[in-house]
């Protein structure tokens, strides 16, 4: 039978089972598509990346004695469009099958789904063999619980796969060493420096520039540093696992401005585009931790586990259990718009500063400055989450929908009204200066609230408090800082929200 496979940008695994044989029946077919590229402003480096990997990806295939439809950018054949892409290749091929693996996107999976049932063919789906959990299997496990804690999830995935774990019980004696990672990095550790990747893209770069697709942000054309083949994310792997494990838990809330990446390993680019699996990446962790126990503690492998076997996968179910809905939540019912600074990187903030124009260098950010520096200013800002969303997922070069989503409009805006986070994270500018070294060069004065060289985040926190009374001062997390709130005198709020409102208003002055 004459088959049609399709494989998505983010659908990269070599592993798969699909590729086991060869069958000459088989077409797959890959499409660079102006469809995905011009939904939001992407960056840059995160267009290149994609391409650049999904082009290696074909070139294996082909390699390996698969046969393999590409269509890139600029190819004549090529309509931008998936479902018209596919009915072409479909009819040329004659195909009498058409199958696909599960999409990680909301909008692709219902295109898809809309695509076959409009089929004359007969045609199925995969599991990408990718995750640890199936989509629905979050769903299942808080079925009838009012509450979605991630904590929950994570120690029964710890149990359920024996990772850590001695006699279901937590392997060091704590399920959890979130506590033990929250130091500051004060320049007293080694960071041996990584070499970068020789990929040079400067084709796909001529061809992205020649179809005017828009984007943001700066790359280098000779050393992109983002693997974009199976062997180099073993690279990406490995140089983490022998070089940063040792420190990440200590310093992975950590900011400074002389690092953009510290103790964090960078593989989640990798990994979202399925290179490489998080099954592989907790298995090497376990392995360079079991042979090197001397040398690293179990608080900074914790750590490092947590983000990928709990975390990913708890958003990833959070993800499938409430969208379509999710998208479009808005508790808070902030309405602003984002400051242009987000895209220009020219804010007098350091903090600010330092965060956005690491993202527009390096299509990067770890995931504090996310949500302590970006994401906190944003939602003090009182921003409408479909912005927020829509920056970062663009700017970043791991962002996909199924990730990005949650953890911008759940954990950063709490715009889901608490069903990801307990509390909003939002902070003054005493927890920047607490995990970073920002404040000590910044023009702001981290202590004050109220005069010309007041921090703006200290007049913002106040404000939002105040403003978010209604929805917030019943939390039981919140409670200390509404009690605090109730001490500061009607004049001296009066002058904070005075001071937040000019700040909301004219977000480029500062």
């Amino acid at each position: 039978m004459k088959t049609v496979r399709l494989i998505l940008g983010d659908q990269l695994n070599s592993n798969h089972s699909w590729f086991k044989d060869i069958n000459e029946n088989i077409l797959y077919c890959i499409f660079e598509m102006r469809q995905e590229t011009d939904y939001v402003i992407h960056h840059i480096q995160k267009v290149t990346g994609f391409f650049a990997a999904m082009r290696s990806f074909s070139k294996e295939l082909n390699e390996k004695g698969h046969s393999v439809k590409y269509l890139s950018i600029l190819d004549k054949e090529n309509t931008h469009s998936l479902t018209e892409n596919l009915n072409i290749v479909l009819e040329k091929f004659q195909a009498e099958k058409f199958e696909y693996l599960l999409p990680d996107e909301y909008r692709l999976d219902k295109q898809l789904k809309v695509f076959c049932k409009d089929l004359s063919i007969n045609n199925e789906v995969y599991e990408t063999e990718h995750f640890y959990t199936k989509r629905e299997e979050l769903a299942t496990f808080f079925k009838g619980k009012k509450q979605f804690l991630m904590e929950n999830f994570y120690r029964n995935m710890r149990k359920k796969h024996q990772i850590l774990v001695i006699n279901d019980q937590p392997e060091g004696g704590k399920w959890n060493f979130d506590k033990s990672n929250r130091k500051k990095w004060k320049e007293n550790t080694l960071i041996p420096p990584f070499k970068s990747f020789d990929n040079n893209v400067e084709n796909i770069l001529a061809e992205i520039n020649k179809a005017e697709i828009k984007t943001i942000g700066k790359i280098n054309p000779k050393y992109f540093e983002y693997p974009i083949n199976r062997d180099q994310a073993l690279i990406q792997l490995d140089y983490f696992c022998e070089n940063l494990l040792v420190h990440f838990g200590d310093y992975q809330d950590a900011m400074h401005t002389n690092q953009i990446y510290l103790y964090h390993s960078r593989i989640s680019f990798a990994m979202n585009i399925k290179l490489i699996s998080p099954k592989e990446v907790i298995e090497k962790t376990l392995e360079i931790y079991r042979f090197k126990k001397e040398e690293i503690e179990i608080a900074q492998v914790e750590g490092f586990i947590r983000q990928i076997l709990g975390w990913r996968e708890y958003m990833r179910g959070m993800y499938w259990n409430f969208m379509p809905d999710y998208k479009k939540l808005n508790e808070l019912n902030n309405k602003n718009k984002l400051p242009e600074f987000y895209w220009t990187g020219k804010t007098k903030m350091n903090c600010l500063k330092n965060s956005i124009n690491n993202s527009l260098d390096n299509s990067y950010a770890h995931h504090i400055q996310r949500l302590m520096i970006t994401g906190n200013y944003a939602l003090l800002a009182q921003t409408n989450p479909d912005e927020v969303d829509a920056w970062y997922l663009g700017i970043y070069a791991d962002a996909v929908e199924w990730v990005q989503l949650p953890n911008t409009r759940g954990m950063s805006q709490f715009a889901d009204g608490g069903k990801i986070a307990t509390k909003p994270y939002v902070s003054s500018g005493s927890y920047i200066n607490k995990m970073g070294n920002y404040c000590d060069s910044c023009v702001y004065n981290k202590k004050e609230k109220i005069t010309k060289d007041a921090c703006p985040f200290n007049s913002l926190y106040w404000n939002f408090l105040d403003d978010k009374k209604k929805e917030l001062s019943g939390n039981f997390r919140m409670g200390m800082m509404y009690s605090l709130l109730r001490k500061i005198t009607p004049e001296n709020l009066f002058k904070i929200k005075e001071k937040a409102a000019h700040i909301i208003a004219n977000p480029n002055e500062y």
